[in-house]
Parts: structure tokens; C-alpha cells; sequence
């Protein structure tokens, strides 16, 4: 009876000391949540690297667990509340899919306004710590960054070349930014979530769609479209989106001081210069080759008509600073620091 009783008090000892082992020692799985499809380029060269490398740098102590295409319900547009919420531990989203929650934020979408990816990405991650991280409440962002910049994919195979020629077409917005613009050169916008643009092409519901080149393969434009329309070389793009890989603050919170370090080292300006430049500019010039080996036409306006497209939409940039100082806050200040930053990083 004495030996069962001691073995009963190791027992409950090892229980109890298991139970006091720092959290530090426990393995922590954070569901992280998109909406892109499992073999796409940001889920395979932008979120799986990153979770290995958190997964490496904390001994196996932090990991991911992917849900892509949306497998834990909900829309795009819901994705940044799931990351606030508790629903998942970490997204990454089009902040605004939900239109008019990111107003100072979306300072970086309007048109011609951004060159690059890895450029924009460290100006726009400077720009929100400065100016609008009180529209990410109740998050943590990690990286803040946008695309390669926007061009045209169109079913016609003549294409377009001119301001004239893009009338009338029906052409997919990524966001109501994106929307103004189409609408100021004359274009009818119809606003959608990338995973819809494949069908809706295909179908006719739109005559083309503005998608950064990293995400032609994602809807399949390569296939779908016949032509394809870039700005000149070196010049800014039609139009951008951004883009968060943000992690729940209470979440984040939670953690022990030694897996915080690890998270905190893969985050900031220099996480998001990487998401923008791995994620997007370098996929460019092989995306754009899988378009012109199908033999479509890839046509860039001359600069007499870049002049003309820039004229045409800068209705879009006095709106945003009229609706932006609407809600408190200094548009023209906002449009000038953004602006600036894009000087310093994005050239």
C-alpha cells in the first residue's frame, strides 16, 4: 500500500510540476487564414516561409496551421474581423475589401501612384505606424504591404492602347479606390474579390480585370485573357492594393517574452519590403512570359498617353482628401507624407 501511495504522489508531483513548466516550453499552433487558394504564390513562397522560419527560429515552439481558400468560413471582407475576433490567430487580407474602414490607409491605392513592391511596401508599413495604426485596433500587424501594382487583362485580343479604346469595357475593381479610377477613365468598374474573377471572365459578366501581375496565374489570366495592358516602363502603376498579415493583440499578448522575440523579428519594415519584393516584383517578369508563350498581346501605352490616363483620374486623389478630412483628419497632410515616403522608398 505504501508503494501505490507513493507512486500516486510521484505521479500527482509530475502532474504538477508538467503544469508549472513555463509556456515557453509548450508548442503554440496559430491558425493563420486566407483566401487564396493552397497553390498560390503567396501562400507558397510568402505565408508557408514564414511560418517555417518562425517555426525554425523558436525551435518548433511556434507554428502555423495554413487554412487557405478561406476553410474557416466567412468572406474576404471578413478576414481582418476573424484576425481581431479570435476566429483565427492570424490573416492575411485586402484591408479594404471592407470599404471605408481603412480611409487613411488606402491613401496607397489610389492610381499612379506606386513603382514597386518591395519600395511601396516599406513606405506603406512607415506611413500606417505614423498615421493610421489606430485603424488596425485589436490587431497586431506584421507585415504591411502592397503589389507589383495593378495592370489590365482583357478578353479582347486586340486590347487596349488608349484612354478611347477603354470605354464602356466592364473591367473588375479590386477595391472602391480602384472602382474611382476605372470610372474617372471612363471604364465600367465592377467590384470583386480575386478568387471571382475567373468565371466572371470567363462568362462575360466583365470584359477584363485589373490583377497585379503575381496574381495572373492565381485566376488563371494567362488562359482566360487574350491581351494585356502595362504602363511604360518605370512609370507608376494603374493602381495598387494593400495588403496586412496582421496576428490577433490578445494572442500575441498571451505569448511567452522568448516566442514574442521571434515573432517580433519577422514583422516590421523590412518584413513587409520582403513581402512586396518576394511576394510580387520578383514573379513579375516569369508571369509575364507565361501570357506571351500563349501568344497573347501585351501592349504599354506610349507617355503622351500615360498623360492622358493620369489627367483623366486625378478627380480620384481630390475625393479621397475631401472624404478623409470629412472624418477628422488632414487628407492633403495624409496625401503629401504618403507621397513622400513613396519618394524616398519607391524609386
Amino acid at each position: 500500500m505504501k508503494t501505490n501511495r507513493r507512486i500516486a504522489s510521484l505521479a500527482v508531483l509530475a502532474i504538477a510540476a508538467a503544469a508549472a513548466l513555463p509556456a515557453a516550453a509548450q508548442t503554440v499552433t496559430l491558425k493563420v487564414h486566407h483566401f487564396l487558394p493552397g497553390t498560390s504564390n503567396v501562400h507558397l513562397n510568402l505565408i508557408k516561409p514564414w511560418c517555417d522560419k518562425i517555426a525554425k527560429e523558436s525551435g518548433d515552439k511556434l507554428k502555423c496551421q495554413i487554412y487557405p481558400a478561406m476553410q474557416l468560413g466567412g468572406t474576404p471582407a471578413q478576414l481582418f474581423d476573424q484576425a481581431r475576433d479570435g476566429v483565427a490567430d492570424i490573416v492575411w487580407t485586402i484591408p479594404t475589401y471592407s470599404a471605408g474602414r481603412f480611409s487613411r490607409s488606402e491613401v496607397f491605392e489610389l492610381p499612379f501612384f506606386t513603382r514597386s513592391g518591395r519600395g511601396s511596401s516599406q513606405a506603406f508599413w512607415t506611413y500606417v505606424n505614423a498615421h493610421a495604426l489606430d485603424e488596425y485596433k485589436g490587431v497586431k500587424p506584421l507585415w504591411l504591404h502592397t503589389n507589383d501594382g495593378s495592370s489590365f487583362h482583357l478578353s479582347s485580343a486586340k486590347g487596349v492602347k488608349t484612354l478611347d479604346e477603354l470605354k464602356g469595357l466592364k473591367i473588375r475593381a479590386a477595391t472602391r479606390l480602384n472602382s474611382r479610377m476605372l470610372a474617372a477613365l471612363g471604364a465600367t468598374p465592377v467590384q470583386m474579390p480575386l478568387p471571382a474573377v475567373p468565371e466572371a471572365m470567363a462568362k462575360g459578366v466583365i470584359d477584363g480585370a485589373m490583377v497585379p501581375w503575381e496574381g495572373v496565374p492565381a485566376a488563371k489570366l494567362q488562359e482566360i485573357a487574350k491581351s494585356h495592358l502595362d504602363v511604360p516602363a518605370g512609370a507608376p502603376k494603374f493602381a495598387n492594393s494593400i495588403f496586412a498579415f496582421v496576428m490577433n493583440q490578445a494572442r500575441y499578448d498571451a505569448l511567452p517574452a522568448e516566442l514574442k522575440k521571434v515573432i517580433d523579428a519577422n514583422a516590421g519594415a523590412e518584413a513587409s519590403a520582403w513581402a512586396g519584393g518576394t511576394g510580387f516584383d520578383s514573379v513579375v517578369a516569369a508571369n509575364h512570359k507565361l501570357a506571351t508563350d500563349r501568344g497573347n498581346v501585351v501592349n504599354a501605352l506610349s507617355d503622351a498617353e500615360l498623360a492622358r490616363w493620369i489627367k483623366a483620374s486625378e478627380s480620384v486623389d481630390d475625393e479621397w482628401v475631401k472624404e478623409v478630412t470629412a472624418k477628422g483628419a488632414n487628407g492633403k497632410a495624409l496625401l503629401d507624407a504618403a507621397r513622400a515616403l513613396i519618394q524616398q522608398f519607391d524609386r
